[in-house]
């Protein structure tokens, strides 16, 4: 189609008769089942089941393998009234399962308690967290978004007599764990059909499995568990995670941000107003990955996650006042300690040009916090179309986040060169590491020459996807209002990109230092834009009546009680 700063166009799918069937089917606008098409639908019944998701469509639980056992093992702690550890990871997934699941075991009688581990290393994470259970009288620990790489950590606990079952959705990397169960959607050996459930996700199966199993043997009422007042946390969880929010994804994104918006957890009210959202005016998915998710994040990157788990798990509003408040704090100096790091590593980048000519960058150093790399890592990535690796050492070892583009996984690479390394573990596009510090010059020459050969050479992250072509005339609010369909937008369901061959009315004016506020005019209508840091290409649009190509996504800008349609610019090509 076009080429808009190195980023290639990709035009709508053109296929007129499937079109009109999903028009004629469903009685949407054009536009609407033209995204449809463009988006690889080839069903009616996939593309009913995305419009019109419904709780029914979700995934039998029992459906994974060892959840028999793994309600079974429950339902005996819960008549012999034994002591459970919920053993969760530090970040908001973890946090949302652990908090979900201990509420829901203390709600039908279990002595159920949280433990996140501190920041250390990964081993030492488990083994501190035997003690706490051997401590504690436990006698069965559930993991909640991890476990699944930690083979020997988990023996450890067996022989000590403790049992353990391990949730988990991250990708086995070495031996399963010698366990009583086993849930992950992930496992070679598993039938569950959606691979793509969270940590939160797997824990609100295991919990529905009990309801089921708890109701058919009577030891609860029917109605004594609401299922659905635990989707918030699914929804944060799984949102916060990047999860794709396509097939049931979607279904528990899209009731839990109901759920979140009627939330009573007296902790996530907190929360909302030291964010500024006010539920009775929607949630949306942005909302919880722009100001919800940083703000959890925060306590487990700069303090201890288990903050986060008692701020969800909050009865007392004082408290769950003063955990948000705290959690402001840290974000605050999460952004502190950013800034600094990012701009560290900009000067590393412009010292070093080896660093940007591979195929991957990978970049170690001393002065950074661990908590704060997987935020630059990602920025990279996006900003440079590159898998990034950022390493930061302490005390002769390394912790590094990789994040990549969708072309190149990551675990492949890293099970390939697992020689060089303490630990691993993750997703194929998010994963984490450690590594000794005296390993990592060997490990990065042997990660960039398997990315060198198993790399493609162009990538989908630079790429942008037109999924109509539009007219202005045909930009209303009834058409926006119908956009609602495809939320919420997400991973494998971003917002939709239309294209338009406009003239602009005069020239953009430079907002906040960094945005372009665009005036633009397509057969007679005028519209404004704001294009998000492209202030730099001003330049390029000095003259007026300049002939534009628009790639945009049609928003309802809401100023002083009136509403007009506001652009958000993607890109631009002009005629120059």
């Amino acid at each position: 189609m076009t080429r808009s700063n190195d980023v290639e166009w990709s035009p709508p799918k053109d296929d007129p008769e499937w079109r009109q069937k999903i028009v004629e089917e469903f009685h949407i606008h054009p536009i609407l089942a033209q995204i449809l098409v463009t988006r690889g639908f080839t069903s009616l019944k996939d593309i009913h089941a995305f419009l019109y998701v419904k709780l029914r469509d979700l995934h039998d639980p029992f459906l994974f393998v060892d959840m028999e056992a793994a309600v079974s093992r429950l339902a005996r702690a819960w008549e012999d009234k034994e002591r459970v550890m919920v053993y969760g990871d530090t970040d908001v997934d973890g946090m949302t399962a652990a908090a979900l699941l201990v509420e829901f075991l203390r709600s039908i009688g279990v002595d159920a308690n949280p433990y996140l581990p501190g920041r250390s290393t990964r081993q030492s994470e488990m083994i501190e967290g035997l003690k706490a259970a051997q401590k504690a009288d436990v006698t069965l620990v559930i993991t909640v978004d991890c476990g699944i790489t930690a083979a020997e950590e988990i023996e450890r606990f067996t022989e000590s007599g403790i049992d353990v079952i391990v949730t988990d959705h991250h990708e086995p990397t070495h031996k399963i764990p010698n366990c009583l169960a086993t849930l992950n959607p992930k496992l070679i050996d598993n039938a569950y059909p959606n691979r793509e459930l969270t940590g939160a996700g797997v824990a609100f199966k295991l919990i529905h499995a009990i309801t089921v199993e708890f109701v058919k043997t009577k030891k609860i009422a029917e109605d004594f568990v609401d299922l659905e007042s635990y989707l918030d946390l699914v929804a944060l969880g799984t949102i916060a995670d990047m999860a794709p929010l396509v097939g049931e994804n979607r279904i528990l994104a899209h009731y839990g941000l109901k759920s979140l918006e009627a939330t009573k957890r007296i902790g996530l009210q907190k929360l909302f107003e030291v964010c500024g959202i006010n539920p009775k005016s929607g949630i949306t998915a942005f909302d919880v990955a722009s100001k919800l998710a940083p703000r959890l994040n925060s306590i487990g990157r700069i303090d201890e996650g288990s903050k986060g788990v008692e701020l969800l798990l909050a009865s007392s509003e004082a408290v769950a006042l003063g955990l948000a408040e705290e959690l402001e704090l840290h974000n605050i100096e999460r952004q502190r300690i950013e800034k600094l790091m990012s701009e560290h590593l900009d000067q590393m980048i412009q010292e070093d040009p080896a660093i940007m000519a591979a195929p991957m960058i990978v970049v170690a150093s001393d002065k950074w916090h661990p908590g704060v790399i997987p935020i630059l890592s990602a920025r990279l990535t996006k900003q440079y179309a590159k898998p990034t690796l950022l390493i930061a050492i302490e005390n002769g070892v390394g912790k590094g986040s990789l994040r990549t583009v969708p072309e190149f996984p990551l675990l492949p690479m890293l099970k390939a060169n697992a020689k060089y390394l303490i630990d691993f573990g993750g997703h194929d596009f998010a994963a984490g590491m450690t590594i000794q510090q005296a390993d990592i010059q060997d490990f990065t020459k042997a990660a960039i020459e398997y990315v060198e050969k198993n790399i493609p050479k162009e990538t989908s992250s630079s790429m942008l996807q037109i999924d109509a072509n539009v007219s202005f005339y045909e930009l209303d609010f009834e058409l926006l209002e119908s956009l609602d369909l495809f939320k919420p937008y997400g991973q494998e369901n971003p917002m939709p990109i239309f294209f338009a061959q406009a003239e602009q009315s005069w020239p953009p004016k430079v907002v906040s230092s960094n945005h372009l506020k665009m005036y633009v005019q397509e057969g007679g209508r005028m519209l404004e834009g704001i294009a998000f840091g492209m202030a730099d290409r001003r330049e390029e649009l000095k003259r007026k009546n300049i002939k534009l190509d628009l790639a945009f996504t049609p928003q309802v800008n809401r100023f002083l009680n009136k509403s007009s349609i506001q652009l958000l610019i993607r890109g631009f090509q002009t005629d120059n």
